[in-house]
């Protein structure tokens, strides 16, 4: 029988992240169950892990939602390196695993500055397609223009589309109320997950405070989401809006709705967005799925 492994990912102690199940062994598992145990686990991500079929790779990832497979997502990606390494794995290149994905292959790595559960993606490339206007019909209902900054609400996209949006500050943030219709209407017109909202938190604090509402898959909010983080620091770097914040920065996300996940975020040299944080086992044991 497969192993299985949940993991709780960006989390910097116990029950404070995203929660993922990782299906170890699932070369027995054909598409149609694997879809049946994600829907079953009810999770955002669950994962299967099998062979590698290239030679740069030390395994290959597919990653369902509880409705489709995807080609990428952040916390997946973490939390499926960190249950390969907690179950031996041991990868090619010292400090760095290779994830072979339908993204195509993106490498992990320990971060050094951390200890051994600690892990960083290099997420694939995010591009602005399009900036808001103040009489879009779709968005006006999602946020009116009045609660817009000096920096245009847009449509960015990385393999998977976000509406993202700064707000005036952390308590505008903490406090937004979405509606959720109208952003699922607009996830739906677009073609996006959703809608991001971000601002700069409060000294003494520093980084950014992040909610996440992809109702474009059926998720109310996303207590931590590596890719809507990554499509941000992105769409910051490619604006020229990361003053005060630097290249590396935290995000602090999923309080509102009961967590208290902390990302870590980094912009490279070559202007690559790595998306990284804590990750911790939480259950080991065996899959049983017969039909």
């Amino acid at each position: 029988m497969p192993r299985i492994i949940h993991v709780d990912v960006f989390a910097p102690r116990t029950g404070t992240g995203n929660p993922l199940a990782v299906v170890l062994d699932a070369g027995g598992l054909d598409d149609t169950q694997m879809q049946a145990i994600a829907h079953w686990l009810n999770l955002a991500e669950t994962t299967f892990v099998l062979p590698a079929t290239q030679a740069e790779a030390d395994y290959r990832v597919r990653i369902f939602t509880t409705r489709t497979e995807i080609a990428f997502a952040g916390h997946p990606s973490l939390g499926t390196a960190h249950a390969l390494i907690d179950a031996g794995l041991r990868p090619k290149r010292d400090g760095v695993l290779m994830q072979e994905c339908h993204a195509g292959l993106l490498p992990l790595r320990l971060r050094p500055e951390r200890a051994g559960n600690a892990y960083s993606v290099r997420v694939p490339s995010s591009k602005l397609v399009r900036f808001a206007e103040a009489g879009d019909a779709l968005f006006k209902p999602v946020l009116p223009a009045a609660q817009w900054t000096e920096l245009k609400p847009a449509l960015v996209e990385g393999g998977r589309r976000w509406w993202l949006a700064e707000l005036r500050d952390e308590a505008a943030v903490r406090g937004f109320v979405p509606d959720s219709y109208a952003i699922a209407a607009l996830a739906r017109e677009t073609g996006s997950l959703g809608l991001c909202v971000f601002a700069r938190r409060e000294p003494p604090q520093s980084g950014l405070v992040v909610r996440a509402f992809p109702l474009g898959v059926g998720i109310a909010e996303d207590p931590a989401s590596g890719a809507a983080n990554a499509a941000i620091a992105a769409f910051l770097h490619e604006t020229g809006q990361l003053q005060g914040l630097g290249r590396r920065y935290t995000v602090s996300q999923g309080r509102e709705i009961g967590r208290d996940a902390v990302l870590s975020l980094e912009i490279d040299d070559a202007g690559e967005v790595w998306v990284g944080g804590d990750c911790r086992t939480v259950i080991r044991g065996e899959l049983d799925w017969r039909t």
